[in-house]
């Protein structure tokens, strides 16, 4: 008996709930090809009118970090000092700053 995948690729599902907000993460769905995966996130995704517009992704093509990298990878840069703005002084009167 071969031990083969024979689902479809996996594609990664984003929806904007209304028009100007950002499109987040809804789920993943299975599919042929782009069409089908547009289809298949309508149907999952947006059966109740939650979103405006669905964007679709080929998980194979998304590039993520491990969490082995927490440390060094989001650390900020200390050479940079521009970007830590610490040796600014803020005028009196000024709140919330």
């Amino acid at each position: 008996m071969s031990n083969t995948d024979s689902q479809f690729p996996l594609w990664e599902v984003f929806v904007q709930a209304k028009s100007g907000t950002p499109h987040k993460h809804a789920g993943s769905v299975h599919a042929a090809d782009k069409e089908m995966a547009l289809q298949n996130a309508r149907d999952t995704y947006s059966r109740r009118s939650e979103g405006t517009n669905i964007w679709v992704v080929p998980s194979s093509m998304i590039t993520a970090s491990s969490p082995e990298d927490i440390g060094s990878f989001f650390e900020p840069s200390n050479d940079k000092p521009y970007r830590h703005p610490t040796f600014y002084v803020i005028p009196e009167g000024v709140k919330y700053l």
